[in-house]
């Protein structure tokens, strides 16, 4: 089965394009965006306006409420039953997104399993992280796995958390797991693009920018009704870079202009970090942003081949 997979780091113009690549050729879009698939965190996870998702079908959007724990495992089996959907329609399956661990267990047949996990377990390791002893749980993952622990950042609590709590219910490692899961034998065929910036700045930019619109659309209103709903004490929607930047403003510790501050440099080491990742996909046409004069018409020619041949 022929799929498109368009992934890069935040804004860097991927839905647009997938969004334009999908009305040229009667494709649909499977988002691959950890945030995205939560209900109620709409501008703080840049999903696409109702507008866009009329002009073409989405899918793996507000698919769970943001309380309900969703993994890689979860992601994939409801993704490839999304996909197999579309294209079972007559659409072209096309994955856009910035999640890393999602495109790999796609683009590598990754099944993670479901592990039992014991819940006084889940419980404690959660509250540590809630009083805010990440760094030590960090530190205790490079203990028991440290193959895990390299891949995380101290604001990776979500990941953090999986990991130890995998390895204190089962008593193995979720790196052991990932390697005995591998499984090549998918029938997906991808042809990959990754956006790309030549001058990383220009990048930077970009996301400065995105925080701005975000605030002027209403970040800290949106924000507002998590924390009142309950929904930003949740360890997941916790980890949703926007959110957690504006409380301390919500909480009158900081102005607004600090708080935009804090959101611009966190979202910029994010990008850094999906970089980082996307590099190893080796076999993806990359697509310069900042260079290439119609990014549109590049991909659709890769494209066109692609699935004529």
């Amino acid at each position: 089965m022929k799929c498109i997979a368009v992934f890069g780091p935040t804004a860097s113009g991927k839905s647009s394009l997938a969004l334009s690549l999908a009305r040229k050729i009667g494709g649909a879009v499977i988002s691959a965006d950890s945030m995205q698939i939560y209900q109620k965190m709409d501008i703080g996870t840049a999903k696409p306006s109702r507008e866009e998702m009329e002009l073409v079908p989405h899918e793996m959007i507000d698919v769970v409420s943001p309380d309900t724990p969703f993994s890689v495992y979860d992601y994939k089996r409801m993704a490839e039953e999304r996909i197999r959907s579309v294209h079972e329609k007559g659409f072209v399956p096309i994955v856009v997104g910035g999640t890393g661990m999602y495109f790999d267990a796609l683009f590598y047949g990754t099944d993670f399993g479901e592990f039992k996990i014991d819940p006084a377990v889940r419980a404690s390791l959660t509250a540590r992280a809630e009083n805010g002893e990440n760094r030590e749980l960090l530190e205790l993952l490079q203990k028991i796995d440290p193959e895990a622990a390299a891949k995380l950042h101290l604001r990776d609590t979500k990941r953090i958390l999986r990991a130890l709590e995998v390895y204190y219910s089962t008593g193995k490692t979720i790196s052991a797991f990932r390697a005995e899961s591998k499984n090549p034998d998918t029938d997906f065929e991808f042809c990959k693009f990754h956006l790309t910036f030549s001058d990383r700045s220009l990048l930077y930019a970009r996301i400065n920018l995105r925080v701005d619109q975000m605030i002027r659309e209403g970040l800290v209103r949106e924000t507002a009704a998590l924390v009142k709903e309950g929904i930003l004490s949740s360890p997941t929607a916790s980890q949703a870079i926007c959110y957690k930047e504006m409380l301390p403003f919500l909480q009158h510790e900081k102005s607004l202009e600090e708080c935009a501050e804090t959101l611009k440099l966190r979202t910029r080491q994010y990008a850094k970090r999906q970089i980082t990742w996307f590099k190893r996909y080796t076999d993806a046409v990359p697509i310069e942003m900042d260079r290439d004069p119609d990014p549109v018409k590049t991909v659709l020619e890769t494209v066109n081949r692609f699935l004529e041949g």
